[in-house]
């Protein structure tokens, strides 16, 4: 599944994580250490994000903030981004975002 992912220019890794944050699947550089703490952040991020989204809809009172889409930091570099329990680190130089992230939401609901 996720290795088509993978396959795409300008991913430096992907993975797939359970819901307790645990690593499935993941391909990249860096080894299965890196991959497994990837995993860990992305489910420790989309936690945090899911938390935020719940205040701001309370906050605003406006619908659509929850559930959150996804979400992306982006370095100097490199970008993490995610949906659903995939994450993939990228070279934005050679992959446009929006790519990416009509990729990850395609293999999020394989």
């Amino acid at each position: 599944m996720i290795k088509q992912l993978f396959a795409l220019d300008g991913v430096i890794a992907v993975c797939q994580f359970r819901d307790d944050g645990m690593l499935v699947e993941g391909y990249g550089a860096g080894g299965d250490d890196m991959l497994q703490r990837l995993a860990k952040f992305a489910h420790d991020y989309k936690r945090m994000v899911q938390g935020n989204a719940d205040q701001l809809s309370m906050f605003t009172q406006m619908n659509g903030w929850t559930p959150p889409g996804g979400w992306l930091v982006r370095g100097p570099a490199v970008t993490v981004c995610s949906i659903a329990n995939l994450v993939c680190v990228v070279d934005l130089r050679e992959i446009s975002l929006s790519t990416i992230m009509a990729q990850l939401k395609e293999a999020a609901s394989w």
